[in-house]
């Protein structure tokens, strides 16, 4: 690991073993917010499989794509990015090409992943591809895989899943065992690419960003411009100090992330979000606990001591247990309806159901609540669809206060939430509030995705051609 060392120097950083978390980074400067900490690109990726679209493997685009001729599997969408993958897709091909149309059926991107993963490792022990200190096998070795903390059940899937890329590599050297532990490798290492607006696009191995470690109060994020990882600093991280990324939401209550944490990652966060116990009941009880009874009074409610109904803590008034159940029973079936409604295509009667879900939320959860959160951007989102601009702007801006609360002010969701309603409320004329909606995205996505890509440049010219359009409109009413 010496050489990786002395590249992680050149970027302020070293590779470093703290007590009961092991391998992580640490600043040997400073770095200031929105300064690039490091980048990468994946040692292997592969974009999502979806039955109503394809992707191209070079650089995830939809458009103009045509089929591999070869296997039937892979899309690309122009001879550039076949031309720059062929090194690897011409043995992955090969492979894929071996295999009857049921087994094609069978490979999914997890699968190719793995594939991608071998054929990669055989190209780099072969000088077909040049490996670096920051790009090699080694370094996906290094990776911890958590194979005694997994179930029974889990190990079983990945032998299945092991043999199964065995069988379409056919090479005799390789361990089934290593392969079952690789599979564990992904599930705790691997990491979703998303375009500019957080979209999910497909899954990656960057091993040296997985050196970076999880806190629910980071003081970094990972952005991807097209497949390139990129850590940014989100707030003034001195030197000396370790960089630290968010593996999950952070929206939920301590209980939340730590499930999510446990299940995903097998570990249990010991950040200062998390250990502060005191603090976690009350966010539970607002994030996602019942509202009080009295409709002007924003205070959280706890469980009352003899379990039949829940006390306001602000106000002191007792909401029965009996309601509460009666109005989670209607949220929970008028849910299942939205759903089918939803996967039939009819939005219209979706949104309506959603809207009524939303209503029955309002009496039901505080104001602040995160499954309330969630609904409104489920209208949001079908009326975007559905092209009613001004419904949807409404929407956007009762997520707006709840999204301010449950993520730290340099947060890429809480900018992208800002553009949303900055886009709408120009196209519906409202120049004004517009610039202010827009600026506020600004503001936090300039730190969070650097100001160079296509998206920043769209948004800072929509930006500028808003504040052209107000002064035009000023002059006019001064004539």
């Amino acid at each position: 690991m010496e050489e990786l060392q002395s590249a992680l120097k050149g970027n302020g950083l070293t590779l470093s073993n703290l007590p009961e978390k092991g391998r992580c980074l640490l600043t040997t400067r400073d770095f200031h917010p929105g300064e690039v900490i490091i980048s990468q690109e994946p040692y292997v990726c592969v974009p999502n499989k979806s039955p109503v679209e394809s992707r191209c493997d070079g650089c995830f685009t939809t458009s103009n794509l045509k089929k591999c001729s070869g296997c039937h599997v892979v899309w690309y969408c122009g001879s550039t990015c076949q031309k720059l993958d062929w090194k690897l897709h011409r043995l992955e091909c090969e492979a894929l090409s071996r295999l009857d149309k049921d087994r094609r059926k069978c490979v999914t991107p997890s699968i190719r992943l793995m594939v991608k993963l071998y054929l990669r490792r055989k190209l780099q022990s072969e000088k077909v591809i040049p490996t670096t200190a920051t790009d090699n096998y080694n370094l996906v070795e290094a990776l911890v895989s958590h194979m005694p903390d997994i179930d029974e059940k889990q190990l079983v899937l990945y032998a299945q899943m092991a043999n199964l890329v065995n069988f379409i590599l056919q090479q005799p050297d390789i361990n089934i065992k290593e392969i079952a532990e690789n599979f564990s490798k992904f599930a705790c290492n691997a990491h979703t690419i998303c375009d500019s607006e957080l979209i999910p696009l497909g899954t990656g191995l960057y091993p040296v960003i997985s050196i970076i470690n999880h806190s629910c109060l980071p003081n970094s994020v990972l952005v991807f411009e097209g497949r390139l990882a990129v850590i940014r600093a989100v707030q003034h991280i001195p030197q000396g100090a370790e960089v630290l990324i968010s593996y999950i939401d952070t929206t939920g209550s301590t209980m939340t992330r730590q499930k999510a944490l446990k299940e995903q990652y097998l570990f249990t966060c010991a950040c200062p979000r998390c250990i502060k116990l005191s603090d976690d009941i009350q966010e539970s009880a607002v994030l996602e606990g019942y509202r009080c009874k009295d409709e002007g009074c924003n205070g959280f409610l706890l469980r009352s001591s003899d379990d039949k109904g829940f006390i306001c803590q602000q106000c002191g008034r007792v909401r029965d247990k009996e309601e509460i159940r009666k109005i989670a029973s209607e949220v929970k079936s008028m849910s299942e309806k939205a759903l089918m409604s939803l996967s039939s295509g009819n939005q219209l009667e979706a949104v309506s159901m959603h809207q009524t879900i939303e209503k029955l939320q309002r009496k039901l959860c505080h104001p602040f609540s995160i499954s309330l959160m969630q609904t409104r951007e489920k209208v949001l989102k079908i009326l975007m669809e559905l092209q009613n601009w001004r419904e949807a702007l409404a929407y956007c801006k009762l997520t707006i206060p709840v999204y301010q609360r449950v993520y730290p002010g340099f947060h890429p969701l809480l900018g992208l939430q800002y553009y949303t309603c900055g886009k709408l409320e120009w196209f519906l004329g409202d120049t004004e509030d517009a610039i202010k909606s827009m600026t506020k995205a600004m503001d936090i996505l300039r730190i969070t995705h650097g100001t160079n890509t296509p998206f920043m440049r769209d948004l800072l010219m929509k930006l500028e051609e808003a504040h052209a359009e107000a002064s035009h409109k000023l002059s006019c009413k001064d004539e």
